[in-house]
């Protein structure tokens, strides 16, 4: 993983920055949300990317890309979280003034 960082940082930060920049431009609806059991679900299926990535079931060049992609997902995630966050306190303090 280690590797992943040093060698692919540029793209790990290209990631970073689309998440920032479409959670920022991105229209925050307050939707219905996630089941239960769906929750579940989507919690299993990041339990087997993870398991799989730890134990390092899939072997060379596919693991790799495997890795890469999951840490650049979760690194586009953070983004996203982070920049509607922003925005959402930027409007909410915009909104509070007037």
């Amino acid at each position: 993983m280690a590797y992943l960082a040093i060698f692919h940082w540029g793209w790990l930060l290209g990631a970073l920055l689309l998440g920032l920049a479409m959670g920022w431009i991105s229209v925050v609806h307050r939707g219905q949300p996630l089941s239960k059991v769906m929750l579940r679900r989507i919690a299993v299926v990041l339990a087997v990317f993870a398991g799989v990535t730890l134990a390092r079931v899939i072997p060379g060049r596919p693991g790799y890309w495997f890795d890469l992609g999951l840490v650049m997902f979760a690194l586009y995630l953070v983004g996203c979280a982070v920049g509607s966050w922003l925005r959402d306190r930027a409007i909410s303090r915009h909104a509070a003034a007037k």
